[in-house]
């Protein structure tokens, strides 16, 4: 059983930046699709980017487009967040998860979850 965990959380400043990681264990790292989704307080969980298990495809919520980069590296079984031009609505607990072996990120079961870290950005 994979197990995934999360770094990176805190407070910043609207406008500022923050870099979320996510470890993973197990081998095969590299041919699973991983993502990142968030929920804010009093909030459903929303889908917030992908990345396919080759790297090179990706895809954003249109909240984040043009602010958040998704990217791994397969060598450290590690996906990341950086996330730029933060503003007050991005406040949430951001959870990482792993796709099905070798799927697209377009039709991919996410079904292994970290335990989130949380991300507060104050105006």
């Amino acid at each position: 059983q994979v197990q995934l965990e999360e770094f990176g959380g805190g407070v910043v400043q609207a406008g500022g930046s923050l870099r979320l990681s996510c470890a993973a264990s197990g081998d095969r790292f590299n041919r699973y699709p991983m993502a990142w989704f968030r929920r804010a307080p009093g909030q459903e969980g929303e889908f917030v980017a992908a990345i396919g298990w080759g790297g090179a495809i990706t895809n954003y919520a249109d909240s984040v487009k043009g602010r958040f980069t998704i990217s791994k590296d397969d060598t450290k079984n590690t996906a990341y967040l950086q996330m730029n031009s933060l503003k007050p609505e991005d406040t949430a607990v951001y959870y990482c998860a792993r796709g099905t072996f070798l799927e697209s990120i377009y039709t991919t079961t996410w079904d292994a979850w970290g335990q989130g870290t949380p991300v507060t950005v104050s105006s």
